[in-house]
């Protein structure tokens, strides 16, 4: 299990709300991931789903929603 206890729940909300927000903007999943990149997340594929993280030390912010895993 990914432990997020460290990461902050506003700068999480704030990377989901980013994220979704590049996702709208962009017109395929490699454009989305090199925007989000150019903000400093990224996204990772785990055991448990994928979770987003800041680069470039891969610290986890949190959990990938499921309506952006698609």
């Amino acid at each position: 299990m990914l432990d997020f206890s460290n990461t902050d729940a506003a700068l999480a909300a704030k990377a989901v709300d980013l994220i979704t927000q590049e996702r709208a903007k962009a017109l395929s999943k490699r454009e989305w991931k090199h925007r989000i990149a150019g903000y400093g997340y990224c996204i990772r594929d785990t055991q448990h789903g994928q979770i987003v993280e800041t680069l470039p030390h891969h610290i986890p912010v949190c959990t990938l929603p499921a309506e952006l895993c698609a």
